[in-house]
């Protein structure tokens, strides 16, 4: 679906399925690459290409000692790791280190593990990990997917687990949603969510440097009330006005 629909976009905006767009080299200077979005798109599958560059298995993501190991790993390739230090801020550490920086082409980032994905459901073949994916063109997102955990009992725990992250001082975690798994409890049918990144795409095709330039609706400059004359009156009229200051 990802593939067909944006394939026939380019295709249809463009009348090709190869663009040139702006990029940045290794030293940060402003370049282009051209972009194929022919299907089939490659697929890096995150356990596996972690280990295979990695050159070791992961760690069991269930030990105790799973942050000390991730924390370990990520020392020994020089990558940074700010505070807090959690299973999913290591990890995607590791992911924006190894596997992002493949994605200049169209490239299917899949079945994410739990830390990082915990509304998606868990895979079938692989535990620990989930049915996501993430799309990823010239190193940046557009689309996220992955089908919906709708067991009740397992998202309540992972909450508890996400809460535990969050006092810990990862603002990014997220809250135990009580109504949420409430709702769960009366039944989900199998569902699956999809987005994309419509802004993102607009500035991959543009050229357009910062996200400003493309939504819609972008953050206005502060405004402050300027008054109709330099003494006004008591109740004298004033109009707003937007500033540079």
């Amino acid at each position: 679906l990802s593939e067909t629909f944006l394939s026939n976009l380019i295709q249809e905006l463009f009348q090709t399925t190869s663009i040139e767009v702006s990029a940045k080299t290794a030293d940060n200077e402003d370049t282009t690459v051209t972009i194929d979005f022919k299907p089939p798109f490659k697929r890096l599958y995150v356990k596996e290409e972690l280990e295979k560059c990695l050159g070791r298995p992961l760690p069991d993501l269930t030990c105790p000692t799973a942050v000390e190991e991730l924390l370990s790993l990520c020392h020994s390739h020089n990558i940074a790791t700010p505070t807090p230090h959690t299973k999913g801020r290591l990890l995607d550490r590791l992911i924006g280190h190894f596997i992002e920086p493949q994605c200049v082409q169209p490239t299917f980032i899949c079945d994410h593990p739990i830390p990082l994905s915990p509304l998606a459901k868990e895979h079938e073949a692989k535990p620990g990990y989930t049915e996501r994916f993430e799309l990823f063109v010239n190193k940046v997102e557009l689309i996220n997917a992955y089908s919906e955990l709708n067991e009740p009992l397992e998202q309540r725990k992972r909450f508890a687990d996400q809460m535990k992250d969050r006092v810990g001082g990862d603002a990014d975690a997220q809250i135990l949603d009580e109504d949420f798994c409430e709702a769960l409890e009366y039944a989900m049918p199998p569902t699956a969510g999809w987005g994309m990144g419509i802004d993102r795409f607009i500035m991959l095709i543009t050229g357009a440097k910062h996200i400003r330039e493309v939504i819609l609706f972008p953050t206005v400059k502060p405004q402050r009330t300027v008054p109709t004359t330099s003494a006004p009156l008591t109740d004298s009229p004033t109009v707003t006005a937007v500033t540079d200051s």
